[in-house]
């Protein structure tokens, strides 16, 4: 017996080079071969006692090597935590895509590139979004609950259009006060509101709903507070809304806020708010819910904004940018790996000359690229005096795509997107693409394709 028991300590022994290397392996494999040596141990003992009971000629285990042993699993386990790893995870994701723009007249890819105006990019569009990027989440938990995360997305994160050169999508920390349920939350932080979610591997198709796009604020930079009770989760945060600093002047802060219901495993719905207060006060409220049972997927948004002083009716003085939309996705799985999803969007922005949050001309005349504000024909006319009242557009928005699950770290999207107004708000480049011909119609189509890669 004595030969056997100091072969398996000797086997055992033979793992611990493995566990030297923690910082060459992954967080999962540490915790597997601590877990393994654990348990290698525990078999280890139960030998020991049996061997203790039995007639002191058969009681052979070396305590040297028992010790040895011990001593290498409690290291290696210390090693773990004291190099930082426990409580740390990293997770990061690439989407390549192709995108087919009929009334930019082009196609071709889109990755990485600016929101900040350069390589003849608008800012922000529905067809230059929040696809095409590369992404890197770091987080963090500490003995005490402290969480620290840090994610990075360069050109294409929450902040970059508004904090140009900045790849920071989120830095935030949140700090238990009276227990784990009621914290402390402060930094960068993406927006809340909505069913859709920024990265390209946490949605079914490549482009975002209108409402994502055009109504709700980018993030959010402050302090607030994140309270769970029961199957309710609440937080706020007072702040900055698209700003990591103020400007001179400014000193009303926002009241950012998302509330959240989780009915059971497969239903749940949520409702999100923002408010800042001043001379352009802006008023933002919406509804969503979702519903996933078997094959099939819902999700809704019902959202309304007003933002003051910036309509576009501006003849007799400053008007109201005042809107109202919803958006609703529905999903079936075809097979196991393979699903056909649908979208459809619709923005009433008819309101004093149109103006939504997201919309890059506000209080300008006409977004031509994304089809918001009035008609040329219509600011033709009420230049000229011929109207009185300057209505914008109504938009609506239609998708349908189809992505596959390649393997479980790589899916493939492919949509086709037909996106119209009830006014010819849409520049339409085809042959001319300096816009000097002035051509404008009521109707957009795009397809893109995409590949994302996450880990």
């Amino acid at each position: 017996m004595r030969n056997k028991l100091s072969m398996l300590a000797v086997a055992i022994a033979a793992i611990f080079p493995m566990a030297q290397s923690a910082h060459a392996q992954s967080n999962a494999e540490l915790k597997q071969e601590i877990e393994l040596l654990k348990k290698q141990l525990q078999v280890l003992m139960q030998k020991v006692d049996a061997a203790s009971a039995a007639p002191a000629a058969q009681a052979t285990v070396d305590p040297q090597d028992f010790n040895r042993i011990k001593i290498k699993a409690e290291s290696t386990e210390d090693n773990f935590e004291a190099s930082g790893l426990k409580g740390f995870k990293i997770s990061g994701m690439v989407d390549p895509t192709y995108i087919f723009s009929r009334n930019q007249d082009r196609s071709g890819f889109l990755f990485l590139n600016n929101f900040d105006a350069r390589d003849g990019e608008t800012p922000y569009a529905f067809d230059n979004g929040n696809f095409g990027q590369a992404m890197l989440d770091i987080q963090k938990e500490t003995e005490g609950g402290n969480k620290w995360r840090l994610t990075l997305a360069p050109h294409k994160s929450a902040s970059s259009a508004y904090n140009l050169g900045s790849i920071v999508h989120e830095a935030s920390v949140s700090i238990p006060l009276i227990d784990s349920t009621t914290r402390l939350i402060a930094g960068q932080f993406p927006d809340w509101s909505g069913y859709e979610y920024l990265p390209a591997n946490q949605q079914p198709l490549i482009t975002h709903n209108m409402l994502f796009d055009f109504t709700i604020p980018s993030f959010y930079s402050g302090a607030g507070m994140e309270i769970t009770r029961g199957q309710w989760i609440g937080k706020f945060l007072v702040g900055n809304v698209n700003q990591v600093a103020r400007a001179p002047g400014e000193k009303d802060p926002s009241l950012n806020y998302r509330v959240d219901y989780s009915k059971g495993e497969f239903s749940g719905f949520g409702f999100a708010g923002t408010h800042t207060f001043g001379t352009n006060a802006l008023n933002l409220f919406e509804v969503d819910g979702y519903f996933t049972r078997g094959d099939w997927t819902f999700q809704g948004q019902i959202g309304a904004g007003r933002w003051a002083g910036m309509g576009n009716d501006q003849l007799n003085g400053p008007t109201d940018a005042q809107w109202w939309g919803l958006s609703a996705l529905a999903g079936y799985k075809l097979t196991p790996r393979l699903q056909a999803v649908a979208r459809a969007d619709y923005i009433n922005n008819s309101k004093n000359g149109g103006g939504v949050f997201g919309y890059a001309n506000a209080g300008a005349g006409v977004d031509s690229r994304n089809g918001f504000g009035a008609s040329q024909q219509d600011l033709a006319d009420y230049a000229a005096g011929n109207i009185t009242e300057l209505a914008g557009a109504n938009r609506y928005a239609l998708s349908l795509g189809l992505n596959y699950l390649v393997n479980p770290t790589t899916t493939w999207k492919l949509e086709l997107r037909y996106d119209g107004a009830n006014k010819d708000v849409f520049q339409d480049l085809r042959g001319d693409p300096s816009g000097a011909n002035g051509a404008y119609t009521n109707s957009n189509i795009l397809l893109g394709t995409a590949v994302v890669v996450s880990f």
